[in-house]
């Protein structure tokens, strides 16, 4: 079992292009994220497409995870939005399905082949 201290709970907000929101909390990001990209038909996420993660914290203790997602969830939508766009100002994908591959560098040699 691990210790205590290499626990990880985190707190997240996903959206989808129109910006409906949904804040959660897990002990397992990327897990969580791909669950709600598996869009099970009768969830909120699966109604509304959200699969984009924009915004998220990490804890080291589970009770203040959840009190912190309790708090965001009594914040209203502009604070929500303020919240997400002071971290990730164009909404940008946090966790992308496939990791973004930098094409290799060009070089004289490769022009001349």
């Amino acid at each position: 079992m691990k210790p205590q201290d290499e626990y990880h709970f985190w707190v997240y907000i996903l959206s989808n292009r129109s910006h409906i929101l949904y804040i959660g909390v897990t002990n397992n990001l990327r897990k969580r994220v791909m669950k709600h990209r598996e869009q099970t038909p009768g969830t909120f996420t699966a109604r509304y497409k959200i699969i984009r993660l924009v915004y998220c914290e990490r804890f080291q203790y589970i009770n203040n995870a959840i009190a912190r997602e309790k708090e965001l969830k009594h914040w209203t939508r502009a604070q929500k939005i303020a919240l997400i766009e002071a971290a990730n100002p164009t909404w940008e994908e946090l966790m992308p399905d496939e990791p973004v591959i930098a094409p290799p560098p060009s070089n004289a040699d490769s022009l001349r082949e």
